[in-house]
This record gives structure tokens, C-alpha cells and sequence, in this order.
């Protein structure tokens, strides 16, 4: 599966703990991710991650491409409630996505660990049906 990372600036290190605690889960698909998150979670978990501009820069946007091809299985976006309504728009665009592809998406920690959790059991499996050529690990 392909699942793509996005955390705002506050809750970079959120990811980051998530992703180490369920390294083992992630370790098993293919991760791609906006340029800072993607560079913090690969120092902190060896997780090979394929990096895109920094969220700011057009990462998101990058994101989002993939989410409108549908080569992408799961988005994990971690949002700052409090930050001001810059981001926004982004979120918005990346759900709106997601729903009209059937992509599950998380944006929050609690969500991503149903999601992660569903993933290892095999709830997700129907993603490979629906996307065969983008089910096998890089």
C-alpha cells in the first residue's frame, strides 16, 4: 500500500512518535510524505520515505496529485486545530480527494491508529483490488 504523511509544524513530532511506534506496520508499504515531515520521521524510524517539496513549497499540492491519480492508499494528515486558517485550504483539497477516490484519510493521531491498526489486520486489502499495480512494496 501507499500511504502518504502530512503534519503540520506542531505536530511534526507527533508523527514522528507515531510513526516509531508503528514502524513495524509502516515498514511493510510504501511511504511517501511533504519534504520536512518525511526527512524527521526517516531520521527517527530508518523508514525509507519518498520525499516531496516541504509542505509550504508545493509538497502538499505534490500529495494531492497522487491522491487525484489514486496512487495513493491512505493519507495520514496530522492537523494543528489552533494554527491559523493558512493550511486550510490544503486540508480541504487532500479530503476532498480522498473522498472522491474512497482513500482513507486520518487527521488525527487517534484515527491514524484505527486506520494503521485496520491496515495490519488486513482491512484495507480491498485498496489492492482497486489499485493492484500500486499494492507491491519498492
Amino acid at each position: 500500500m501507499n500511504i502518504a504523511l502530512i503534519a503540520h509544524d506542531r505536530k511534526k513530532e507527533l508523527m514522528v512518535q507515531f510513526c516509531m511506534a508503528y514502524c513495524g506496520v509502516l515498514a511493510k508499504h510504501n511511504i511517501c510524505a511533504t519534504g520536512t515531515t518525511g526527512k524527521f520521521v526517516e531520521e527517527a524510524t530508518g523508514l525509507k520515505i519518498d520525499k516531496c517539496l516541504a509542505g509550504m513549497q508545493g509538497g502538499e499540492e505534490q500529495i494531492s496529485a497522487r491522491v487525484a491519480y489514486n496512487e495513493i492508499d491512505l493519507v495520514l494528515f496530522f492537523r494543528d486545530p489552533m494554527s491559523n486558517s493558512q493550511y486550510e485550504p490544503d486540508l480541504h483539497a487532500i479530503a476532498r480527494l480522498c473522498d472522491m477516490h474512497n482513500i482513507p484519510i486520518a487527521t488525527n493521531s487517534a484515527t491514524a491508529e484505527m486506520l494503521i491498526l485496520g491496515l495490519d489486520r488486513g482491512d484495507l486489502d480491498w485498496r489492492n483490488i482497486v489499485n493492484p499495480k500500486n499494492s507491491s512494496r519498492k
